[in-house]
């Protein structure tokens, strides 16, 4: 495993960090599509959504909780936000390090399908 995220998570690369706790990490994405664009990553390595299990679910429930913490900071819930998850080729995950990405600032241009 020597993924960026992976680097991140372990502190082999540093970010400026949003927020950490003993599960999740949260830090800005170097390349934002939205003024807001924040990544959320669950400290144990999960490659996609679809390697999620049971034992996951705690993990999963603080990084959706985090999500919405950062929100209210930094005032996104005033108007709105979007939550992504992308799992695999098809949904455009580039990185096989399962993360959330938190898009706010501006109203989305495009929907989702």
């Amino acid at each position: 495993m020597s993924n960026i995220f992976h680097k991140i998570v372990t502190k082999k690369v540093q970010m400026d960090l949003i927020y950490e706790d003993d599960m999740v990490i949260a830090f800005n994405d170097i390349n934002p599509i939205s003024s807001t664009h924040i990544l959320i990553l669950p400290k144990t390595f999960i490659a996609t959504l679809d390697d999620i299990q049971e034992k996951h679910e705690k993990i999963l429930g603080r990084m959706l909780f985090v999500t919405a913490k950062i929100a209210k900071q930094k005032h996104l819930n005033r108007d709105g936000y979007r939550v992504v998850i992308n799992c695999k080729q098809h949904g455009r995950q580039e990185i096989f390090y399962l993360h959330m990405h938190l898009l706010g600032g501006r109203k989305g241009t495009k929907k989702f399908y």
